[in-house]
């Protein structure tokens, strides 16, 4: 197969970082795309040149010159969404988190099983080129056995009603944000996740900024994996400034440390500002630090190369982008809920053999 033929489910953030990602691949076309918000869904095939339209799923998937379709809709939606597809021979790029319960998560891998369809977990962080190159550094033993881990995402907030929704998005600040860091440290040392100590704000009228949110604008973990990998989690919407994606690896002979998002070489100051610096930015006045192509730096470009690669020849996703990896990861972070609410530490066991 020379060409991967794409639809996208979602017309808002989510949908443009995968349908610009894959613009930039040369075996990949976006065919078509659907949403349930007319005026949204206009703006969007036309900013992307999608020739079809379609306010019902349903009819894109019965398509026969679809083969992937991406699961950009909001939280909630990603396990009817996907098994659908899936029952409908598409493979399935799905959008963090996974799902927004554990029980979906596994009914979601069991129909990927069943139909023998890919169902890829769209974790950008595992393939941003600074990542990439960290994991190489690591594989050389240029910091030694890796003993523990910190790592954040954080910024000032979701405007989308979904992401600031509880029930539609399965929580607050750590399923949004701090999933991308779980992720990572389970991906880096190639280990399952054991053991979770978590601490959140409460939602609502108990959150530090954000009253109006339903789940949590503060969350950390603190979590240990198989091998004995200690890892230090933290998501946030308390963060101003823009996007702040952070990792610290410490090592038995050296340490790491990767900045994401304000690492640009860039340094400006403007006395009236200019139209973008980083994402969640609130302003481009005095000094700032712009990113220079932040998607392919934060990992979407390649996230999406790996994805078309799979399709075309017929491999399977690597360790961390797999299925089963966004049912663990998840799993991680509703134990970082579980143990907020109890107070107590909660041990993981595993999901799939």
């Amino acid at each position: 197969m020379d060409t991967v033929r794409i639809a996208i489910v979602g017309s808002e953030f989510a949908a443009g970082l995968h349908a610009r990602a894959l613009e930039r691949n040369p075996h990949a076309k976006v065919v078509a795309a659907c949403s349930i918000d007319e005026e949204s869904l206009l703006r969007f095939v036309k900013a992307h040149s999608i020739a079809d339209s379609y306010d019902d799923y349903t009819r894109m998937f019965a398509r026969e010159d679809v083969d992937v379709v991406c699961v950009c809709a909001p939280n909630f939606l990603h396990r009817e969404i996907s098994i659908a597809a899936l029952e409908a021979g598409k493979h399935v790029i799905c959008e963090k988190p996974l799902a927004t319960t554990l029980e979906d998560a596994v009914a979601m891998v069991e129909a990927a099983r069943k139909t023998e369809r890919l169902l890829m977990y769209a974790e950008d962080w595992l393939n941003a080129p600074a990542v990439l190159r960290v994991r190489e550094i690591i594989d050389e033993g240029g910091i030694g056995e890796v003993l523990y881990i910190k790592a954040k995402e954080c910024h000032n907030g979701s405007h989308s009603i979904y992401a600031q929704t509880k029930e539609y998005c399965g929580g607050g600040a750590m399923i949004h944000l701090g999933i991308h860091p779980m992720a990572f440290a389970r991906w880096l040392v190639a280990s399952e996740i054991v053991e979770v100590s978590g601490m959140t704000t409460g939602g609502g009228e108990e959150n530090f900024l954000h009253k109006g949110y339903g789940g949590e604008d503060w969350s950390a973990a603190l979590i240990r994996l198989e091998n004995g990998v200690r890892a230090f989690i933290e998501g946030n919407y308390i963060t101003h400034g823009g996007m702040d994606d952070v990792i610290e690896i410490y090592g038995t002979d050296g340490l790491i440390k990767i900045d994401l998002t304000f690492g640009s070489p860039l340094s400006v100051y403007s006395r009236h500002g200019f139209k973008y610096a980083v994402e969640k930015a609130e302003t481009t006045r005095g000094w700032t630090r712009p990113a220079v192509d932040e998607e392919a730096n934060l990992g979407y470009v390649s996230e999406m190369a790996h994805f078309i690669d799979c399709v075309r020849n017929g491999r399977q996703p690597v360790f961390g982008t797999r299925a089963e990896d966004g049912a663990a990861v998840l799993q991680a972070v509703l134990a970082v809920y579980e143990s907020a609410k109890s107070g107590r530490t909660v041990e993981l066991k595993a999901l799939f053999s």
